[in-house]
């Protein structure tokens, strides 16, 4: 009756985080990746039991990168543990007490000045060669048990059989598309300010707003422009496309 009981709350539990998930869809703006994934991290946060933090970390062909909840910590999760192994190995990693779990010595040590004890790094499905990790945070010891888990196969769209209704499990699809696009469109559009930041000697806000600016003048949404001058780079044509999307952040004025 008891493992009935407990099996019972645990599915309640997962139909009740697929809902909270679910929500999230109906937040997405067109291109607003950034806002999109600080809002799922602090879903994360609200809803699973013990999580005090979440940041999503992704590695690309050229840096690993919180892109989103990494300003709440108070230290860098991307000092050699277990996010940065996570992200590598694309394969999770605990770390249930930080004062007897000795592998990451100086990410522990972080780890307890940023007020933590414990942590669970968890791979998200993503298409391409980026890797991404999710990573939970918990001010209290052994936090992290089959439900955080749990979080992760909802997020591979191996927890289907957990939803017993159809709408719920196309909201959940439809989340891990909007991840997928948000994690992508989040790379291309940082490998585009870095080229504008290197060609112009600018700052990253200033190459960012040129490729707002050059978004909306060309009605071309971000996610699609950002490519662009990313392609132009690598064929040789960097100078043409800068010319023809008027993108040059040093002649903006400052905001």
């Amino acid at each position: 009756m008891r493992v009935r009981q407990q099996t019972h709350g645990m599915a309640e539990g997962i139909r009740t985080l697929a809902r909270e998930l679910a929500e999230v869809t109906r937040l997405v703006e067109a291109d607003d990746f950034g806002s999109t994934l600080d809002r799922f991290a602090a879903r994360i946060v609200r809803t699973i039991p013990g999580c005090d933090a979440a940041t999503i970390t992704v590695r690309s062909a050229t840096a690993v990168e919180t892109v989103a909840g990494g300003k709440d910590l108070g230290f860098d999760p991307l000092t050699p543990g277990p996010v940065v192994e996570a992200v590598t190995f694309a394969e999770p990693r605990r770390l249930e007490d930080v004062t007897t779990d000795q592998r990451w010595p100086a990410f522990g040590g972080h780890l307890i000045n940023g007020g933590f004890r414990g942590c669970l790094a968890l791979p998200l499905v993503t298409h391409g060669s980026d890797t991404a990790v999710l990573t939970l945070f918990s001010r209290e010891t052994g936090q992290f048990d089959e439900l955080a888990y749990d979080v992760v196969l909802l997020l591979t769209l191996n927890a289907g059989v957990a939803f017993d209704n159809a709408s719920l499990y196309h909201d959940s699809h439809e989340l891990v598309a909007q991840l997928r696009t948000a994690l992508q469109t989040r790379s291309v559009v940082g490998r585009a300010q870095g080229l504008l930041m290197r060609h112009f000697d600018c700052d990253s806000e200033q190459a960012f707003t040129a490729l707002k600016r050059a978004s909306q003048n060309s009605n071309t949404k971000l996610r699609d422009l950002a490519p662009l001058v990313v392609e132009a780079h690598e064929s040789g044509d960097f100078d043409a496309e800068l010319a023809k999307l008027a993108l040059n952040p040093v002649g903006e004025p400052r905001s």
